[in-house]
């Protein structure tokens, strides 16, 4: 189960010194919407994802994927290629905020997801001062509808 809930992030509100995070790089396509099969690289690690239905919580299986299986199925895929950098930043709540820069066709946005544990943490979580607007229930913001070219 994926309960995860995502902010807007203005570049002027980014955490000063970002580069002194650790961080992935992401690359990840879509082969199916519903349900949501993905499949992405980060780093040199190969994931193959599938998400239920919903927006805050969801099901959400992860399966290793093979290097030459990811170039296979990046072939079949629909729409265009999510890349991101995703940095991890420890909050002071004890959460970690993963802050993804975007790159591509969606150069310049930011976004940082936290996930919780239930739903309730979920519920309470305050967030710091240095996220925008709570876009969770957005469906705009799901990296899914995002890799149709939708802004």
């Amino acid at each position: 189960m994926e309960i995860e809930r995502k902010f807007l992030i203005s570049k002027e509100n980014l955490p000063k010194d970002i580069e002194r995070y650790s961080f992935h790089l992401i690359e990840q396509a879509y082969l199916c919407m519903n349900p949501v099969i993905r499949i992405r690289r980060q780093d040199e690690q190969y994931i193959f994802t599938y998400k239920g239905r919903g927006m805050m919580t969801r099901e959400e299986y992860n399966l290793p994927l093979t290097k030459e299986g990811y170039v296979h199925l990046l072939k079949k895929a629909d729409g265009i290629v999510i890349t991101k950098k995703r940095y991890l930043i420890p909050l002071e709540s004890g959460y970690t905020a993963e802050l993804d820069e975007f790159y591509g066709e969606y150069q310049g946005l930011l976004m940082a997801e936290v996930e919780f544990a239930t739903e309730e943490e979920a519920n309470t979580f305050v967030k710091p001062d240095w996220f925008g607007e709570d876009v969770t229930f957005d469906e705009r913001y799901h990296n899914s509808y995002m890799s149709a070219g939708r802004k």
